[in-house]
């Protein structure tokens, strides 16, 4: 079958475990053809191409990032039908009202597959107007009723960068998407926006895979706009509600939605996905790759606590760093390194202070050199080239975040039989499945009493590591992963939904496809049905 696979900022140009289990699922099913369609959002992005399978027949890129000037001027008759398919999108996003915006959504892409882009019209006075209107209409909420000029023109810009998917000439042409058998969108938000369309103009069933919930992304990216000096309350409100409505558009119209997760489930159910359509799949991962860590005897410094990750607030180092402090007051002999896969510079910068203050760099005696307890080192460094070997450096690994999806490094050291101290974050407490210490997070006491359990008994731990990686290689491996989506592309297929009324999937037999005298019509002819009379 042929797999139309829409991502955004991902596969296959961005690096990260975006492009990864993407990667994963297209070499993992060689026996389909997949036609690749990336929303770009940066050009660095699309200079850093990966390479492909050869069932990769097609790759199309449309950037959100450049500038997207069409040049059209629309006819009196086409600006009016605009104002008013624009008028309903904006009174959905200010009333919060799903109907409108449904309407002008669809009518705003009629438009665009009828007229070409939508460039100029998004962009446009009239544009401003009919948004400035919304805002003042009853139904709105407070901060969208102050919006200012610029305000409005800050989102209008913003509004057309994430509605350019409706001017994309991906749907019809022929070997387009919506010749597709399949439409799989590897992320909710505006990479799902292609496959409503391909699914509404053409049939294509839509299937929709979240492993980090995009309106849940935007909230938070919100919450850290809030400290910006240029704070704009309205602009925030008003993509907010934008990204809530085309979520529930998304969840309601999708034919199959596959959370990562049921923390990601939960959240597509509160925005209106029915429990028939959903289907958790868990990412798929290479165990090989922690293989020998795993599966070796030694079980690590047994006085050595383990930290992966990108060095970001939301994964609160200062609360681990105090955390530690705690431990080396009852076992002083402990060390705690931290392996970095990226850092934000600022925040690393306050950690290392921190870890500076907290802990002295201490000697052996008068003429040996003073070594801190607390290391800051780079996965690929000469002491951990790889991150099974970062994760095996110590005997128990350390998640202190305040914010999780799925905890891609808490499942890597499960791989590698380590025993785990975790926030309850995310879909933690789910990933774990009661092969590690779980504690609430933001409390330095708790997440130190729960190390030290472990450091004070060795067996206890190697139990759980042994119980963490026989967990993780059931249910977060490749081949699972590979394996759920096959079985999903064959029930959608199976469904029809994208097929001529009456015609059957697998009715014909293969040899019906080759040249010869057997692909005469009778050949051809669906098997007819037991039941009828033709068949006795």
């Amino acid at each position: 079958m042929r797999i139309g696979l829409v991502t955004e900022g991902g596969y296959p140009y961005a690096t990260g475990e975006a492009r990864l289990w993407c990667d994963r699922l297209v070499r993992g099913l060689p026996q389909h053809e997949f036609e690749l369609y990336a929303l770009s959002r940066t050009a660095e992005q699309e200079r850093a191409r990966v390479p492909l399978p050869e069932h990769v027949i097609s790759v199309r890129t449309a950037p959100l990032w450049a500038p997207a000037d069409d040049g059209r001027s629309y006819s009196r008759r086409e600006r009016r039908r605009f104002g008013e398919c624009f008028r309903e999108l904006v009174q959905g996003i200010c009333a919060g009202a799903p109907d409108p915006f449904a309407s002008g959504l669809y009518g705003l892409a009629e438009l665009a597959r009828e007229q070409g882009g939508l460039y100029a019209a998004l962009r446009s006075e009239s544009a401003v107007r009919a948004l400035e209107s919304a805002c003042r209409a009853p139904g709105a909420s407070g901060t969208v009723r102050a919006a200012q000029v610029t305000d409005l023109l800050e989102f209008v810009d913003e509004l057309e960068r994430l509605l350019r998917p409706l001017s994309l000439d991906w749907y019809e042409e022929p070997g387009g998407l919506g010749a597709a058998d399949i439409c799989h969108a590897a992320a909710g938000g505006v990479a799902a926006l292609p496959g409503l369309l391909a699914k509404r103009f053409c049939g294509v069933p839509l299937l929709v895979t979240e492993y980090g919930v995009q309106l849940r992304a935007h909230y938070l990216a919100q919450l850290d706009a809030r400290r910006e000096p240029a704070d704009r309350p309205a602009v925030r409100a008003l993509l907010a509600a934008f990204h809530l409505r085309l979520a529930v558009e998304i969840y309601a119209r999708a034919d199959f939605l596959t959370p990562g997760n049921a923390h990601a489930r939960r959240w597509q159910e509160k925005c209106g996905a029915t429990r028939e359509r959903l289907r958790t799949v868990y990412p798929g991962m290479e165990a090989d790759r922690f293989a020998s860590v795993g599966e070796a005897a030694d079980c690590g410094d047994p006085d050595t606590l383990v930290w992966v990750g990108r060095i970001e607030p939301a994964k609160d180092l200062i609360a681990l760093l105090h955390a530690f402090a705690e431990v080396r007051r009852a076992a002083p002999d402990t060390r705690l390194r931290i392996f970095a896969t990226a850092a934000a510079p600022g925040y690393l910068a306050d950690c290392r202070s921190l870890a500076a203050q907290l802990f002295p760099d201490e000697a052996a005696d008068a003429v040996t050199a003073g070594e801190n307890p607390v290391t800051f080192e780079e996965i690929g460094g000469p002491d951990a080239p790889s991150p099974a070997e970062a994760y095996g450096a110590g005997r128990v690994v350390v998640l202190s975040s305040v914010i999780e999806g799925f905890p891609v490094t808490l499942a890597e050291a499960m791989f590698c039989g380590r025993a785990t101290v975790s926030t309850d974050v995310g879909a933690v407490f789910e990933v774990i499945g009661g092969t590690g210490l779980v504690v609430p997070p933001r409390n330095p006491r708790a997440l130190a009493d729960a190390c030290l359990s472990l450091l004070r008994d060795p067996e206890r731990a190697q139990r759980l590591g042994a119980a963490a990686r026989a967990r993780a290689v059931e249910l977060f491996t490749v081949e699972q992963n590979v394996a759920a989506f096959q079985e999903i592309y064959l029930r959608l297929l199976a469904k029809g939904s994208a097929r001529p009324a009456g015609e059957v999937p697998f009715a014909r037999p293969p040899e019906a496809h080759v040249p010869g005298h057997w692909t005469s019509p009778t050949w051809a002819e669906p098997f007819p049905d037991p039941s009828s009379e033709a068949a006795v």
